[in-house]
This record gives structure tokens, C-alpha cells and sequence, in this order.
């Protein structure tokens, strides 16, 4: 390669870098953006606190209810979540009046317990034995 064509060659580098850097008048910027991702909020219940009387009354009335039991093939405890096949019911509202804790909740019973379950969790939240 000849002395003077290395000077050419180093001089069209130089021109093409400094043209990629130069931005002309006329360029546009993109911008992207993102739509805010929606969550879903789950609104999940603290446990209900209990006295023992208050336990006793939500026995009962849940007991006299007749509400059929659920199957008992699963042993079930606090904690866990209820199958979507389990039905569950709607506390009723005189016991809601005698223990308004209890309200958020539906309920099962199995085995002679009853079952305070969080709606929308499926998770069961408190166990009530006579």
C-alpha cells in the first residue's frame, strides 16, 4: 500500500466516524413509552380475633343453620386453601349483628367444625370447634 493512499484511507475514516457522531439538523428521537401495567389488587382479611363467647355464638348459629358439610377428604386447617369445589356459604346476618368480625367471611362446616374462609383468597382464616 502506498504512503499516499494510507493517507486517504485514514482521512475517509476520519470523515465517515465524524459524520456518524454529528447529528444532522433535521433528526428525529424516538421515544418509547409503556402503557402502566394494571395489577389486581386482592384485598385479603386479617384473621378474626375472637372471644370465647363470640366463638361459642358462631358455632351455634352456624351449627343450627343445617348448612349441608362439606366432604371430608381433605383434613383441613388454618391456612390452607379451600378447593374451588367446596361450596361455601354466606354468614348469616344475625350473627353478623352478634359478631360483626365475622362479616367478610364465608363459612363450611366439616366434621362438626366450623370454617371461616376469606371469599376472596379461598383461604381459610379461623376454626371454630363447640
Amino acid at each position: 500500500m502506498t504512503p499516499q493512499f494510507r493517507h486517504i484511507a485514514c482521512a475517509v475514516g476520519l470523515l465517515a466516524g465524524a459524520a456518524a457522531t454529528a447529528m444532522p439538523a433535521n433528526a428525529q428521537t424516538t421515544v418509547i413509552t409503556r402503557e402502566p401495567v394494571q395489577t389486581q389488587t386482592i384485598v385479603t382479611h386479617e384473621p378474626p380475633v375472637l372471644s370465647p363467647t363470640q366463638r361459642t355464638t358462631v358455632y351455634r348459629t352456624i351449627t343450627q343453620q343445617r348448612a349441608a358439610p362439606a366432604r371430608a377428604t381433605v383434613e383441613y386447617r388454618v391456612g390452607m386453601r379451600v378447593p374451588d369445589s367446596v361450596e361455601l356459604y354466606t354468614v348469616p346476618d344475625t350473627l353478623v349483628t352478634e359478631v360483626p368480625a365475622v362479616r367478610p367471611y364465608k363459612y363450611m362446616v366439616v366434621n362438626n367444625r366450623v370454617w371461616l374462609v376469606d371469599p376472596e383468597t379461598s383461604q381459610i382464616v379461623a376454626e371454630v370447634a363447640e
